[in-house]
């Protein structure tokens, strides 16, 4: 396997995981103690340029996973491959076109029950993102040999 491959992908699976956190944890703090403004700002960043750091990210990620999958077989292989198709079903379905709508609705100040009717749905869409991501990089960090598996109960 490439080093510059693995190297590749552990970065594009931070800068992936590291996006949709800040989003997450930006907009949960912004909501609790921002001002309108403060939510539109934070929305418009999430857009631009977030989402053109974010998809590409994902992207790479899921690409380099993917060559670097051919050669390993295995429990844990296997568990990533499944995870990446809702990972980039989940981003692509629901969090752009969710970040999008929200975007333009809190440009106009139109922060009602539909706005966070469908915040509520990012922030769901992006804490099973940021699980699922965590779980393929404990998989690969323990593919790598960063990690041990867990200790059985019964020794």
């Amino acid at each position: 396997m490439s080093g510059a491959a693995r190297r590749t992908h552990a970065i594009a699976g931070i800068v992936s995981t590291l996006c949709i956190a800040s989003f997450f944890c930006a907009t949960l703090f912004t909501e609790a103690l921002g001002s309108q403004a403060a939510v539109a700002r934070l929305k418009s960043l999430i857009v631009m340029p977030g989402l053109f750091i974010l998809v590409p990210a994902i992207a790479v990620t899921g690409g380099s996973g993917f060559f670097l999958s051919r050669s390993r077989r295995g429990r844990l292989v296997d568990a990533k491959k499944k995870r990446m198709p809702f990972i980039a079903a989940n981003g692509l379905l629901i969090l752009v076109p969710c970040a999008i709508v929200l975007d333009r609705w809190a440009a106009a100040g139109s922060l009602g029950t539909a706005f966070y009717a469908i915040q509520a749905l990012e922030l769901a869409a992006g804490a099973t993102n940021l699980a699922l991501l965590g779980m393929n990089m404990r998989d690969g960090l323990r593919m790598s040999g960063w990690l041990r598996a867990a200790l059985p109960d019964k020794l």
